[in-house]
């Protein structure tokens, strides 16, 4: 049995009204938001298991448009259902295997195309939340048209020396308290970027802090964690704005 790996009920989340709009891009619907002034920056946010619509991803992507850049967040999950919180979790590496954060270089090469051809981008980076870290670690890999990448809490799977030659600037944030990612996993993944990776990486672990920390709505957070949430935030637009 696994246990929910979320910090809040997702239930009991805030409402959060958006900024941006809907758009269709071949057969992917995405979320989009500008900034008000023109720009050739883009970021591509990947949700997580909850999927494009869920609120605090909106969030994310509204403030990075914030930020200055063109931001999207496709449906990675193609139509189909995301993860909710009242499904149950003996289910949900069935679920995983039709939703395999691995399997998005198409969904990618659509939104890149439709950021470049409609949008005017120049400069394209990606983040992504959970699900969607271990999409951005798989991308930064594969894909050297992301100028940079920051993956937050995506679990670290299949140990093999190609997943450790990272082709542009990638950043791993994680929570100290995640029971999604042990310490010895980051560690590890530290080692091995040590000896395989030829471009800048960063990996940092906010103390204290959970699965899922950084996405949450400013109303949604516990006087606790408020500074770490807001740090991984700073930290991974920082990032960004260093490389993209």
């Amino acid at each position: 049995q696994m246990a929910d790996p979320f910090l809040y009920n997702t239930g009991e989340r805030s409402h959060y009204g958006c900024l941006g709009h809907e758009v269709q891009i071949e057969y992917l619907k995405a979320y989009v938001c500008r900034p008000s002034f023109f720009t050739d920056k883009a970021v591509i946010v990947v949700h997580d298991v909850f999927g494009w619509r869920f609120p605090d991803i909106r969030y994310i992507v509204d403030l990075m448009a914030g930020h200055g850049y063109i931001t999207i967040c496709p449906d990675f999950f193609k139509g189909t259902e995301p993860w909710t919180s009242t499904d149950h979790w003996a289910d949900f590496p069935d679920w995983m295997k039709n939703h395999d954060p691995m399997k998005v270089d198409k969904e990618a090469d659509v939104v890149l195309k439709y950021l470049k051809e409609q949008c005017g981008a120049k400069k394209i980076g990606i983040v992504g939340f959970s699900w969607g870290g271990m999409a951005v670690h798989h991308l930064m890999l594969k894909n050297p048209q992301l100028t940079a990448g920051v993956s937050l809490y995506g679990r670290i799977v299949r140990d093999s020396e190609e997943r450790y030659s990272l082709l542009n600037p990638t950043f791993f944030i994680f929570g100290e308290k995640d029971h999604t990612i042990s310490l010895d996993q980051i560690f590890l993944l530290e080692d091995k970027l040590k000896q395989y990776c030829k471009v800048p990486y960063k990996i940092k672990v906010y103390p204290g802090q959970v699965h899922g920390f950084a996405q949450l709505k400013p109303e949604d957070m516990k006087p606790e964690d408020k500074p770490y949430i807001e740090e991984a935030r700073r930290d991974m637009i920082d990032w960004i704005k260093m490389f993209v």
